[in-house]
């Protein structure tokens, strides 16, 4: 695979008489020697510090007036969580003349990505909810929502799943968020008061009354 430096190389060549190709060469090149500057190594190497080179690249055609980038995280499926580009008198829009600059943006859901196939959330962080509170139906999400009133008073973390759906889709978010219970509220706990408390650890299942759930979990 060739180095950054290489393929400047080779484009070179290719762009050799084409002066909007040269132009760009240049800008290239004065970022490596930029970038080569910062890292204050005098055997400067791009893969180290990975950068590379792909000009295949194309990002907002009239927005960008100069080099663009995009940053990537080594060995995750997602692509670019960043980008962005130089610009030249962007701020005029606005009243402020030439004025050039470099923006980026980040996207926020592709960073939620990367770091959860990286397993980067700290487990406090994923343990936030301590039990969810099942939803099957209209009707039982009416009774169920003073329930999750009281837990939280008591200051047990807690949510109820936001829509009415099959058991195994709960459990599997209750899984993917590491809550470590479940309180399963149907047609015959509200009849009989008694509600039932999953342990999603050990699998065992317990008959309990609202205080009683509070009190064990608290």
């Amino acid at each position: 695979q060739s180095t950054a430096s290489e393929k400047l190389d080779t484009a070179a060549t290719i762009l050799e008489a084409t002066p909007e190709g040269k132009k760009g060469l240049e800008e290239l090149q004065e970022v490596l020697t930029l970038v080569k500057d910062f890292s204050g190594e005098e055997n400067f190497n791009t893969s180290n510090w990975n950068i590379d080179f792909d000009f295949t690249l194309a990002r907002g055609l009239s927005y960008y007036t100069g080099a663009i980038f995009e940053v990537k995280v080594n060995n995750v499926q997602i692509g670019s969580i960043s980008g962005g580009g130089r610009y030249d008198d962007l701020t005029g829009v606005f009243g402020l003349k030439d004025v050039s600059g470099v923006g980026f943006s980040f996207g926020i859901d592709r960073v939620f990505d990367v770091m959860e196939e990286l397993n980067l959330f700290p487990a406090s962080t994923a343990e936030s909810t301590k039990v969810l509170i099942c939803n099957f139906d209209t009707e039982s999400e009416k009774k169920c929502l003073p329930l999750l009133t009281k837990l939280r008073a008591a200051g047990i973390n807690s949510e109820i799943y936001p829509e009415s759906a099959k058991l195994k889709k709960q459990m599997n978010y209750a899984n993917k968020k590491s809550i470590p219970y479940v309180l399963l509220i149907g047609s015959e706990e509200l009849k009989s008061g008694q509600l039932t408390l999953k342990d999603m650890t050990s699998g065992e299942q317990t008959a309990l009354t609202i205080n009683e759930v509070i009190e064990k979990l608290k």
